[in-house]
């Protein structure tokens, strides 16, 4: 199979995050749908949290069972910093947004950017959350295009395929949580282009930087960046749960979350991986 087709296979695997997407077109508020949504989205993240960091750990364990005290120092290092910086910024970039929503609003409405792609993002705190979700997402995926690229890289194509399925599936679950934030606020179909765009297009580019190189430290530096940010996305969600006070719908929420994460992994772990 050549590079092109491996790295062909890669952006199909992210593209799949575009399924869940259409449901942020909800016309209706449906809170309960809404609420559903939401919990859901929260453990999928949640999953995914602990997938992420169960990956970026696996060298730093490796490293000192084997008493490779540099790499451990190094790995260890760099999940830290990468975690903080994917964590921290991403507070920072919600107030700065938040600040900015609100001098526009101080002076009208001519001062908001104009267009369907930009009046969501600035508008709402949905669109800012969803967005967020997006870029914390697409950071993961970014990761798992790297395990696609490494593994065709080093000869082992099926499993290249196999995980190309499993991250396919997985992904398609992915969509819901990005869009659990608008259901009910009718964002523009070009608005959820660029979510998906920014949740699944990092696997195809990971695909392409994973045939190129192998490095362990590279893949910890995002797996830490995506954790950090998930972290900071599952915080928001149980926030927004919480106001919504539907709390036996948003803990079946949470539990639908878990089992499709831990079932679309399971592709996953029986190739190997």
């Amino acid at each position: 199979m050549s590079p092109a087709q491996i790295a062909l296979l890669g952006a199909v695997s992210g593209l799949t995050i575009f399924l869940g997407l259409p449901l942020g077109r909800l016309r209706a508020e449906l809170p309960r749908t809404k609420t559903l949504l939401n919990g859901t989205a929260t453990g999928i993240l949640i999953f995914l949290l602990w997938d992420v960091l169960a990956h970026a750990w696996e060298p730093v364990d490796t490293g000192l069972s084997k008493g490779e005290i540099g790499s451990v120092l190094l790995n260890g290092a760099v999940l830290a910093v990468t975690f903080g910086v994917g964590l921290l910024s991403l507070v920072h970039f919600e107030q700065a947004a938040g600040r900015t929503a609100s001098r526009r609003r101080a002076f009208g409405p001519g001062a908001a950017a104009v267009g369907e792609l930009s009046a969501p993002a600035v508008r709402t705190p949905g669109a800012r959350l969803a967005m967020t979700i997006a870029v914390g997402i697409g950071l993961h995926n970014f990761a798992e295009g790297l395990a696609i690229g490494n593994s065709a890289a080093a000869g082992e194509l099926s499993l290249a395929v196999l995980l190309v399925i499993g991250f396919g599936l997985h992904n398609a679950t992915e969509g819901f949580g990005i869009v659990a934030p608008l259901t009910g606020s009718r964002p523009s179909w070009g608005y959820l282009a660029l979510l998906g765009l920014i949740g699944g297009g990092p696997t195809f580019l990971g695909t392409l930087v994973g045939q190129a190189f192998v490095n362990d430290t590279v893949s910890i530096a995002f797996l830490g960046l995506a954790a950090g940010s998930i972290l900071y996305v599952v915080i928001e969600l149980l926030s927004v749960a919480r106001k919504a006070n539907l709390k036996t719908i948003t803990t079946w929420g949470l539990f639908l979350g878990l089992f499709l994460g831990f079932a679309t992994d399971a592709v996953i772990t029986a190739a190997g991986a």
